[in-house]
């Protein structure tokens, strides 16, 4: 195969899982809201199974769903009829997906779930399948054909059951109202858990490390100021600590495109007033979206009376790592 050939593959198997795609969004009738809507009343958890590629499908929908607000695992049909059935609870609800609708462990489960009151929701490319006809509810995710070339190799179908299962991901999502703090709840660890989790006052500079002179110091000792305390600017308060203004490193180079005697100035003739500031309990991504907005790299955290409690710059936020 040349490179041509291998592109025009690609592009053929994409074309395929984009159509499948568009097949299954014209198969969403009042069933996925009814599906939606069982999950939500349920009481226990969402067990997701299915055998084979529709297993390895199952998995990440039971990931997704767990993630996003609604209690999730994954059961393997093989070895739930061989003890690990006893991990369902009559409060749960199956969701099964087969594209067949006739797998043979996962079908052999449904007579003990209908014993035990379980709600089934199955997801099947066969409406008439056996799946299909015996679960509560079924999801339709029948697609015209796989984009394997032979028509046999589970592509374009894993493909829009994934799809399926992560729009019932986040409509749930969207049903229980589900936000920026109960994902990072669920996502402690890493670099998403640090951009979700961390405060403003987790990593701001406070007490004698915070970089501030009064409206009275010279220009010339904010720049020691400046020096000292590393960040790139220096905050200006009164006696009370009410925030003022700041002075910057672009501040500075600005005063000296002017023709000024340094040693005459105070920094309050100079200082930007009406600066940007931030409150200590915000999130530090609310930090980073502020810096970004307003083309700055440092701000003052005040508190609600705009009393100066804090500061931090961009390079605080990367060694967070926020971002």
């Amino acid at each position: 195969m040349t490179t041509s050939d291998h592109l025009s593959a690609a592009r053929r198997t994409l074309q395929l899982e984009i159509e499948a795609l568009q097949e299954i969004l014209g198969h969403l009738d009042q069933t996925f809201s009814e599906a939606c809507e069982l999950m939500l009343k349920c009481q226990g958890r969402i067990v997701v199974t299915g055998m084979g590629k529709s297993g390895h499908i199952g998995n990440k929908i039971a990931a997704t769903l767990a993630s996003t607000g609604t209690p999730a695992f994954f059961m393997h049909p093989g070895e739930a009829s061989h003890g690990d059935l006893g991990m369902v609870t009559r409060n749960d609800l199956v969701l099964a997906l087969s594209n067949s609708g006739e797998t043979q462990e996962v079908t052999s489960l449904l007579p003990l779930l209908k014993r035990l009151g379980i709600p089934v929701v199955s997801m099947t490319g066969a409406p008439a399948s056996t799946l299909a006809r015996e679960a509560t509810l079924h999801l339709n995710v029948a697609v015209s054909r796989e984009a394997c070339p032979l028509n046999l190799a589970p592509t374009s179908s894993t493909t829009a059951a994934l799809a399926l299962g992560d729009a019932l991901a986040i409509a749930l999502l969207e049903a229980r109202g589900f936000g920026p703090d109960d994902f990072a709840m669920s996502h402690p660890g890493g670099s998403l858990g640090r951009r979700l989790l961390l405060r403003v006052s987790d990593i701001m500079h406070a007490g004698d490390t915070i970089p501030c002179v009064t409206p009275a110091t010279s220009l010339r000792e904010a720049l020691l100021e400046m020096t000292r305390k590393g960040l790139g600017f220096t905050c200006i308060a009164d006696e009370q600590k009410q925030l003022l203004g700041v002075y910057t490193d672009g501040d500075l180079r600005r005063t000296l495109d002017q023709a000024i005697d340094f040693h005459s100035l105070s920094v309050s003739d100079v200082m930007t007033r009406g600066c940007k500031s931030i409150q200590p309990d915000l999130l530090a991504a609310e930090a980073v979206h502020l810096m970004e907005e307003n083309k700055i790299n440092a701000l003052p955290v005040t508190d609600s009376d705009n009393r100066l409690v804090g500061a931090l710059n961009m390079h605080d936020l990367l060694r967070a790592g926020v971002i």
